[in-house]
């Protein structure tokens, strides 16, 4: 492979410990392994990564923007416009062979594309149309404008690089030119044994635990009611939340309350991806009862490998990577939840059994090596299709 210039745009603190930034990093870590010299722009916010070929850029910092939620909001729309000034001087500072767009940056590359007629590649791990309506609901009368934007983005990228299922079936009938499956990979370390790590905390009885952010979409309320009418028949089960800011920690601790489990309901608060295995190996059952979305939660390869049973609603957010053999799947309606997690509750062979066949398919499928050899095989194609013979190894 030839190495190639590229200008990587991600929109978003960069590094925090959530879903696209870890992504990046791990497409990052890919194509400095392969010798790409690459720009990286990002957000002011977050924690530096160094790697062999990469050059950080930031944007300037905004005062009073200290820390931004994930999903749309007002203060993202102030960084990403600062953001799109530095791409267009970056751009015409730089001849790239390429520009990678993540997410919403794929309008700042159709800028540049037009400006400088560099290439891009629209990396999808998330349907922005659908995100903003399910943020706000109050403006889903733009749905229809902006999912046709989103389309002309798609028709214009040399590529598209999808995080699921779903979002390449998006950008294959949007008119993607090429379309190439990036999935999130498990978080574990490959050298650890989940089933010999310490735990990182203790609950009585039989431990749920949900890990990542608190937003309304991942299903939390949810949650709560059908922990609250399965500990209605089974009073030894226990559940554990890590992740959630300290107004969603309070909301959620409030709510477990009135529903009058609180005192079986533990909220870890965040913690780093160093505990995660020390996390899993205090439960007995994972759970992921998201509620909305078309993409497939990272956690959910992670919660694959550890070799513990998996419970998740029977959605296509799940269902695109989950099947019944790999984990237990239910609907998203409290009762069937709830039943859901009394029978994983009352059969230790099938939570056996789900663990064991998860694990072998995140270890199959789900690896970095998985990723690696996905983003590589990408800028294989993006070189023989941009680049003269003459540069070309």
């Amino acid at each position: 492979m030839t190495a190639m210039k590229v200008l990587l745009l991600a929109p978003h603190p960069f590094f925090q410990e959530r879903g696209t930034p870890i992504a990046v990093d791990l497409l990052l870590q890919a194509l400095s392994a392969q010798g790409h010299a690459v720009d990286l722009l990002t957000w002011h916010l977050g924690d530096d990564r160094a790697y062999p070929g990469v050059t950080l850029h930031r944007i300037p910092r905004i005062p009073g923007l200290r820390a931004i939620r994930p999903g749309f909001s007002a203060a993202k729309l102030v960084c990403d416009a600062v953001m799109t000034l530095k791409a267009l001087r970056l751009a015409c500072r730089t001849r790239y062979d390429i520009v990678h767009a993540v997410e919403e940056s794929a309008f700042m590359a159709l800028l540049i594309r037009a400006l400088r007629g560099t290439p891009f590649v629209f990396d999808m791990d998330s349907s922005m149309p659908l995100q903003i309506v399910e943020k706000s609901p109050g403006v889903r009368f733009l749905l229809p404008l902006l999912k046709r934007f989103e389309a002309a983005a798609i028709r214009r990228a040399i590529a598209v690089a999808a995080v699921c299922e779903s979002l390449a079936d998006l950008a294959r009938a949007a008119g993607a030119r090429q379309v190439e499956l990036l999935r999130d990979v498990s978080l574990l370390p490959a050298e650890v044994d989940p089933a010999a790590v310490p735990p990182a905390f203790t609950l009585p009885g039989l431990v749920f635990l949900y890990v990542g952010n608190l937003e309304h979409y991942q299903g939390l309320d949810l949650l709560l009611e059908s922990f609250t009418r399965a500990r209605g028949t089974r009073r030894d089960l226990s559940l554990a939340i890590a992740g959630g800011t300290a107004a969603d920690i309070a909301r959620y601790t409030a709510q477990a309350g009135a529903l009058g489990v609180g005192d079986s309901v533990r909220f870890l608060g965040p913690r780093p991806l160093a505990e995660m295995a020390a996390l899993f190996a205090g439960a007995q059952v994972l759970v992921s009862p998201r509620i909305s979305g078309n993409n497939t939660p990272m956690k959910i390869y992670s919660y694959l490998d550890s070799g513990k049973p998996v419970l998740a609603t029977d959605l296509p957010t799940h269902t695109q990577v989950l099947t019944p053999d790999v984990a237990l799947l239910a609907p998203p309606e409290p009762a069937a939840f709830a039943a859901a997690m009394l029978r994983l509750a009352d059969d230790p062979a099938l939570r056996l059994a789900l663990g064991a066949r998860g694990r072998a398919l995140a270890q199959s499928a789900y690896s970095r090596p998985a990723y690696r050899a996905a983003a590589l095989r990408l800028y294989d194609r993006l070189e023989h299709a941009l680049l003269p013979a003459a540069r070309r190894r």
